[in-house]
């Protein structure tokens, strides 16, 4: 083995988990931003992480509102996640911008994109700094799967968004 560098070992151990983080701007509309990592931190109670860049214009938003929805995207969408991962939200709508269709879930005001395999509604617990990222730690309120979608994963770090076994 030789010696390499923390995005390099992101390559390495593709496909890497990804989800759309949606949250409400001030207007009420929905912003979406693209990350390559969460996780599942405890079944009781349902809580999950997830890591935003300290400059995230979504990662404000949950801060501001303590209210998130993460989606485990689809794969008819998976094109637009890149491009949502790619641009501020600060000044953009974003799912006009890349063709995604919206839609509510019981228990949030936040919309999801319509291609989603799972929804994870959840109230902000509390946020710590971690380098050049906050790490968001989630309550879990609501779960919503549709095993019809095909979920999408992170391939080469943000190189392609793709299913699983489409992405090599």
């Amino acid at each position: 083995m030789k010696e390499i560098t923390l995005p390099k070992a992101s390559k390495l151990t593709s496909p890497n988990p990804v989800t759309v983080v949606c949250t409400q701007k001030p207007d009420g509309s929905t912003n979406l931003a693209t990350v390559s990592w969460w996780t599942y931190l405890s079944y009781n109670p349902n809580m999950i992480a997830y890591a935003m860049a300290k400059t995230s214009y979504s990662g404000e938003m949950v801060r501001l509102n303590k209210k998130v929805v993460l989606t485990i995207p689809g794969a008819a969408i998976s094109d637009a996640v890149l491009g949502c991962g790619m641009t501020t939200g600060c000044d953009t709508d974003k799912a006009a911008k890349f063709g995604i269709e919206l839609t509510l879930v019981e228990g949030s005001s936040i919309q999801i994109p319509i291609h989603s395999r799972v929804a994870i509604v959840c109230n902000l617990k509390e946020y710590l700094e971690v380098g050049d990222h906050y790490l968001y730690i989630c309550d879990v309120q609501k779960v919503y799967g549709d095993e019809a979608e095909e979920g999408v994963f992170a391939w080469n770090g943000y190189g392609k968004i793709a299913p699983a076994k489409q992405g090599e």
